[in-house]
């Protein structure tokens, strides 16, 4: 036993830290349940050999817990070393056992000892936490007093003269005890004013572990009765509870000065860890390679119906119920868009948490990181998250199932995984799409379905507990309540507004609800305001359970408040369901990449695993050298194309519209003249515009006809709907250059208005076109005119066809009309109403019935079939008239201005071909390419538009061969890693 001022205390508080931990300074505890095993000193007086040693406990819940154990250190007799470390250290030692003292005192006599659970808090935040760092147990902890100038902290210490200052008047302290329980024990009703001593009671009736008792005790509190029985009992309580929060003051400062000291040392270790001390032992976090896992998992089901059972906490709620308050309390940062009954989540966010030397946090495919200690900085991350949000929200939807990933690192960040998902409505509003509260639901439901998932639902404590969905919905989930844990929030609001504060007890302990949790708590998570800092929320949320009836009255207890207690108690719950769960989930993804594995085998044995990435590299090189291959093409190929299919495209024009109606003149004047105006009129409006259609269309077909032949080539089908999509959206957005246009025009029309044949071999060039271009127009009205009338009698005899009484009609009708053409030979390409009359006459006396319409179209074939034989017959005789031209058929009969009409519109094809063709080469084929990249490039970044255009059993194979072996490995890396730290 140990007597102080007066007092006396046990030796197992001074125990319950030794030094053999390997740590030269004491450590105080971080966990509730060995602070409230040491105050009632369970293991005082207890002989029995074989009870656990106290120091046990205390290295299993303190932050020194993974640290290897030192030595024991030589008596201070055999070496003088270890005394002069002993000695430097002796006020320290001091302090810390009169703190220790003073705390077992303070905190049982103030909140039933809820003052001892806030102070134990803070010193535990003073610590580092060394988890992460068992790395660094060969080169840091057995020379931390070379990392540490330990004698400066030292020095920074008070003085003795301070620290007694601080000190309470302990024998005053123990007589004020010895009054409090005389009145307790006599049963003496205090009122309101004495609820706050219970804790104390308890204390002081302990069996065997009463923590004030000496020799003198039944003296002394005789005498302190005769003495307080003198003035009046609320004057002593008043005072005595004026002297306790006097001393508490005191010592808070003094706390507040060790803890900001504290930051500094840990903040120091971090940035040294930080700047790569030990990178070559340590890459990445624990934390870090388990959410990794995650996002692959993520990304190789979506709906989660794979075998993923890896724990994460989900975090459900009904809208507006303080998620995300909660979430960011959490990750001590203001880090979400915020809205006033605005559905602000729209998708879920996995937001990693994890210890670092800076608040920071970034995205899983963006390597900008986002400084949480700057305002600008927090509203350019919300922001960029919002922006997300809506980006993955499909049209005609309100909400997404894709999921965003943030990692989010700092000081003394709880380490785990939360998925943070839309809040459950009960009644879809105006501008929601139809299906928003259905698609919500199952959204929950896949996450939360997952049997190792730790459901964090929130439920706000501010409303009536019958307005909520989301405990029906996780009761569905998860009805025994194993992986459940309540968060009752606005529990200020609760208190101000319900009538009962009862009601609030019922909720906390589970007895309102149906639904069952492991755990219940209740926070605080600001006062509503979005220009809230986290500081102010946490300072506004002690401060209220500090002095709130429900706290004091016993209705909740210490550890079941403070979002700082349920950081910590749910993420010791995820990391005991990753322990238990992990090395399952490897086993069974390594059984599925055997399957896989063997069905490649047996399916694609001269095959290479590639899977869709890899394939669309591969697909997008062989394009790109197809796209090249057309600079590969010749000047003569691409001018012969040009010609030919520009003439396909205008030359029933010409025929129709300019030959003939000039043809129809009588002299060459006039012939020359329509000629003239005609194809001015054509070069103005038409043939500019069907010149590039012809020159963009001839480029497609290239193009398509290299893609063709190089399929031949060990081409993969695989390819086929990719290339098919490149090629049309290549052209689809290809637009000629515009310029283009007009230099084409003035080309042409210059072209058009040259007369001037200039040797015998251009006039022989024009005749033969034109030769052809006849013979084509005539074998083609020749087809039309059989398809008129029928088979002829020869073809009905050999072959037993007959003709349709239409065609017997036209039949006739073609006879009277070509007996006509015999009689007119130079008839118009007309015929005049009183000749159609005649011939409709003559075919009734043959009991044939016509209409005039039938008797002009035929008229119309027949002419032009007549019109086409006399100009071949003038083009045989214009072969021998290169003589009479270059006289201009001065004294000659022959006439022959329509082959010069064909040798311009041959020039004219023949200079279009050659400009259209340096424009291909030079400007267009090279565009084309552009935007073939460009192509490539977009459809490269869009996931589903790859997954759409490169299909088949092979690719989802490789996919998922490729997926479950990164898994695999990530979660061999990851085991391996956690039992290091083990």
């Amino acid at each position: 036993m140990l007597r102080v001022g007066g007092s006396v205390v046990c030796m197992a508080c001074r125990n319950l830290v030794p030094t053999r931990t390997g740590v030269r300074f004491r450590v105080p505890l971080q966990k509730l349940h060995p602070l409230y095993r040491a105050i009632h000193h369970r293991y005082y007086g207890n002989t029995n050999s074989q009870r656990p040693h106290h120091h046990t406990a205390t290295r299993y819940f303190t932050s020194m817990s993974r640290l290897p154990m030192r030595p024991p250190k030589p008596h201070p007799g055999s070496g003088g070393r270890s005394y002069q470390q002993r000695r430097h250290f002796w006020v320290a030692r001091l302090a810390a056992r009169l703190l220790k003292l003073r705390y077992i005192l303070l905190g049982s006599a103030v909140g039933g000892g809820y003052t001892a659970k806030k102070t134990y808090d803070e010193w535990k935040d003073m610590l580092p936490d060394f988890s992460e760092y068992n790395w660094v147990i060969p080169d840091f902890v057995w020379e931390l007093s070379e990392q540490i100038d330990l004698d400066k902290l030292a020095k920074a210490l008070p003085e003795m003269e301070e620290v007694a200052k601080l000190l309470p008047d302990f024998e005053k302290i123990g007589e004020n005890f010895a009054f409090i329980k005389s009145l307790l024990s006599s049963g003496v009703s205090l009122g309101s004013e004495v609820k706050g001593a219970s804790g104390l009671l308890l204390l002081l009736e302990t069996s065997g572990d009463a923590p004030l008792k000496a020799t003198d005790a039944s003296s002394a509190a005789s005498q302190d009765d005769s003495q307080y029985k003198k003035s009046s009992d609320k004057e002593r309580i008043d005072q005595l509870q004026e002297d306790l929060l006097r001393t508490q003051l005191k010592y808070q400062r003094m706390l507040e000065r060790l803890e900001k000291e504290n930051k500094e040392l840990r903040k120091v270790v971090l940035q040294k860890d930080d700047k790569g001390i030990h990178q070559r032992k340590v890459k990445k976090s624990l934390i870090d390679l388990y959410s990794e896992v995650l996002d692959i998992l993520s990304d190789y089901d979506a709906n989660y119906n794979t075998q993923d059972h890896l724990p994460r906490v989900v975090v459900v709620g009904d809208q507006s119920a303080g998620k995300t308050s909660v979430l960011e309390m959490i990750a001590q940062a203001r880090i979400f868009p915020r809205g006033s009954g605005e559905m602000m989540t729209r998708s879920p966010v996995k937001v990693t948490l994890s210890e670092g030397p800076h608040h920071v946090a970034l995205f899983k495919d963006s390597g900008r990181e986002f400084d949480l200690t700057k305002e600008e900085d927090l509203a350019a991350l919300r922001h960029e998250i919002e922006l997300r949000m809506r980006k993955s929200v499909k049209e005609g939807q309100t909400v997404s199932c894709e999921t965003i990933s943030l990692s989010v690192k700092g000081p003394g960040i709880q380490r785990m995984v939360l998925v943070d998902l839309p809040g459950v409505i009960s009644t879809v509003t105006t501008g929601m799409a139809s299906d928003t509260k259905e698609t919500i639901f199952s959204i929950s439901k896949a996450y939360m379905q997952n049997p190792n998932a730790i459901i964090l639902c929130i439920q706000d404590g501010s409303v009536d507990a019958e307005r909520s969905i989301v405990t029906d919905l996780v009761s569905q989930m998860d009805p025994h309540g194993k992986r459940t844990i309540f968060v009752l929030t606005k529990v200020d609001l609760a208190e101000k507004n319900l009538a009962s504060p009862s009601r609030i007890q019922q909720i906390v302990e589970g007895k309102l609800f149906p639904m069952k949790a492991l755990g219940y708590f209740a926070v605080v998570t600001g006062k509503g305001s979005s220009g809230e800092s986290i500081d102010s929320i946490k300072d506004y949320e002690e401060d209220f359970f500090q002095n709130s009836r429900l706290l004091r009255d016993g209705m909740l207890k210490a550890h079941q408040v403070t979002t700082k207690n349920l950081s910590l108690a749910v993420s010791d719950c995820f990391w005991k369901m990753v322990r238990e769960s992990v090395e399952q989930q490897a086993d069974v993804f390594k059984a599925s990449r055997f399957n896989l594995e063997t069905e490649w085998k047996n399916n694609y044995p001269r095959l290479r695993e590639l899977d869709r990435n890899e394939l669309y590299e591969k697909a997008k090189n062989e394009i790109l050298d197809e796209v090249i291959s057309l600079s590969q093409v010749t000047p003569q190929h691409w001018e012969a194309i040009l010609q030919k299919k520009l003439w396909e495209r205008v030359s029933t024009h010409v025929i129709e519209n300019i030959y003939l109606p000039a043809a129809q003149t009588m002299d060459s004047g006039t012939f020359n003249t329509t000629i003239d105006i005609k194809l001015k009129q054509w070069t103005d409006k038409q043939l500019p515009h069907k010149a590039l259609e012809v020159a963009w269309e001839t480029l497609q077909e290239e193009f398509a006809r290299f893609m063709a032949e190089y399929k031949g080539k060990d081409q993969d089908d695989i390819f086929d709907k990719l290339k098919e999509a490149v090629k049309d959206e290549s052209i689809k957005r290809h637009k000629w250059n515009e310029r283009a246009m007009d230099s084409l025009r003035v080309i042409q029309h210059n072209a058009l208005e040259d007369r001037s044949i200039t040797d015998k071999p251009q006039w022989d060039a024009a005749i033969q076109f034109m030769e052809q271009t006849l013979q084509s127009r005539l074998k083609d009205t020749e087809a039309v005119i059989i398809d008129m009338v029928g088979p002829d009698w020869k073809e009905r005899w050999m072959n037993w066809k007959n003709r349709t009484p239409d065609q017997h009609v036209r039949n006739e009708t073609k006879a009277e009309l070509d007996r006509l053409l015999k009689l007119h030979d130079e008839h118009t390409a007309y015929l005049a109403n009183d000749e159609v009359t005649t011939v409709r006459k003559n075919l009734e006396g043959r009991a044939v019935e016509v209409d005039p319409v039938l008797i002009k179209d035929t008229w119309h074939q027949l002419y032009r079939r007549h019109f086409l034989q006399k100009a071949l017959s003038h083009c045989n005789l214009c072969k021998r008239g290169f003589y009479y031209y270059q006289r201009h058929f001065v004294d000659s009969e022959l006439e022959c201005n329509d082959v010069v009409l064909f040798w311009r519109i041959q020039r004219m094809l023949v200079i279009t071909a050659n400009t259209l063709r340096q424009q291909l080469t030079n400007t267009e084929v090279r565009r084309l390419e552009k935007n073939v990249k460009e192509v490539l490039d977009d459809f490269g970044e869009d996931m589903e538009k790859k997954s759409q255009l490169i299909t088949g059993r092979r690719v989802q194979l490789a996919e998922d061969l490729k997926k479950v072996r990164e898994i695999q490995e990530k979660l061999e890396a990851f085991i391996e890693a956690l039992h290091k730290e083990k």
